[in-house]
């Protein structure tokens, strides 16, 4: 039986850093290697695997190339598989609990591998999840009822140092069939009036003159997808994986642009366990690695004009 050849993890990582940083200089810098040195790993990869992966232009930019984009998923969770399991053989042993707070609008979308890998590597560490809206959480966690939180940005209480870990854009969240965007008064379906996303579509539908109604109001995001399937109400989500039917507009299709937004992570300001340490290295990771990958994918976007 013939055997494919072995792929390094080193070059896989040096075409994962130079992907990220958009740079061959910048991903030399973060592996504390030279750029001679990088360019040679590309080079043999792309000889390993006879394909052009990067493209390289004249103003110092990194793009992919069609074989590049293919590769950048499959490398990333190869990666990610490499460093699991040197992690549960090095890293140390912790145990003991994390409380984590999230909307749950993040949590389906965003955490289901980062506890998943963490499991891997600290299974003597059970991590509790709290979904609630991000005010809820954020009173929880002043409470020291939580270690650490996710949070919509606009809530984060003054003076608590907040860890941005992903920016983008708000949309506009429409049913594909029944073309509710176009109704005057426009009907929303919004987390609570507190709700940071839902302020920032009212404002913006109030600054382009438009007409609305508070529609529904739910403090979960599938409790606001629900009527926006019916073709009941819009309402704004970040990018995200909708259900069948449900579609976002455009920025600046048929509804007046919305703002970018961020993800935050908050910790508990008495002193965080290491496992609550550990835990918020690995949301890190893989919001930074979500975030690369992205770029480099077309945009979630659906049109519904």
């Amino acid at each position: 039986m013939n055997r494919s050849p072995a792929i390094d993890p080193d070059l896989l990582r040096a075409f994962l850093y130079i992907v990220e940083e958009g740079s061959f200089t910048r991903a030399a810098e973060r592996l504390g290697r030279t750029q001679s040195a990088i360019s040679m790993q590309v080079q043999r990869l792309e000889t390993l695997l006879g394909r052009q992966l990067l493209l390289r232009s004249r103003g110092g930019s990194v793009d992919l190339t069609p074989h590049g984009r293919l590769l950048l998923g499959r490398a990333t969770e190869m990666v990610s598989v490499n460093d699991a399991i040197w992690g549960t053989f090095h890293a140390p042993l912790l145990a003991g609990s994390v409380r984590l707070g999230t909307p749950d609008d993040y949590a389906w979308r965003y955490l289901p591998p980062v506890l998943a890998r963490f499991a891997d590597t600290h299974p003597a560490v059970q991590v509790e999840v709290i979904c609630a809206q991000s005010e809820t959480l954020v009173e929880r966690l002043k409470a020291g009822k939580l270690d650490l939180t996710l949070i919509s940005e606009g809530a984060e209480p003054p003076g608590w140092a907040a860890v941005p870990l992903w920016r983008g854009p708000l949309l506009w969240i429409t049913s594909e069939r029944h073309q509710t965007h176009r109704r005057d008064p426009l009907p929303l379906a919004v987390a609570g009036m507190r709700c940071s996303w839902g302020g920032a579509a009212i404002r913006a539908l109030e600054g382009a003159g438009r007409c609305y109604r508070i529609a529904y109001m739910s403090g979960s995001q599938a409790g606001s997808l629900t009527p926006v399937l019916a073709g009941l109400a819009v309402t704004v989500s970040v990018p995200s994986f909708f259900p069948e039917g449900v579609v976002a507009l455009r920025p600046g299709e048929a509804l007046p642009p919305l703002p970018e937004f961020s993800i935050l992570l908050l910790k508990a300001q008495q002193e965080a366990a290491p496992a609550a340490d550990a835990l918020a290295d690995y949301m890190n990771e893989a919001f930074r690695q979500e975030a690369a990958k992205a770029a480099q994918s077309p945009a979630l976007f659906a049109s519904a004009a």
